[in-house]
């Protein structure tokens, strides 16, 4: 049996993982891995149990946003300038 959460569990959670997000998303893991490492990705994180928790509805949005500027041709340090804006 999968331990993996429906995706109607997902969309309806506030706050999902990482992998939850690639499921949303389509993004590959590493993608998004990099995105928050470069501090492009808003996230929660507990300090026992390392485990990030990114507010869903923000992230995907923020996600979507990321991908239509790659689209549009911008690089990742524009981009990062951008959302900081």
């Amino acid at each position: 049996m999968s331990r993996q959460r429906s995706l109607e569990k997902i969309a309806a959670s506030e706050y999902v993982s990482i992998g939850e997000l690639v499921r949303l998303t389509g993004s590959r893991y590493s993608t998004l891995k990099f995105y928050t490492e470069e501090g492009m990705l808003p996230f929660e994180q507990e300090e026992e149990n390392l485990t990030r928790r990114f507010p869903r509805e923000k992230t995907v949005a923020r996600i979507h946003e990321i991908q239509g500027m790659k689209k549009q041709g911008c690089s990742i340090p524009e981009i990062k300038k951008l959302l900081q804006e």
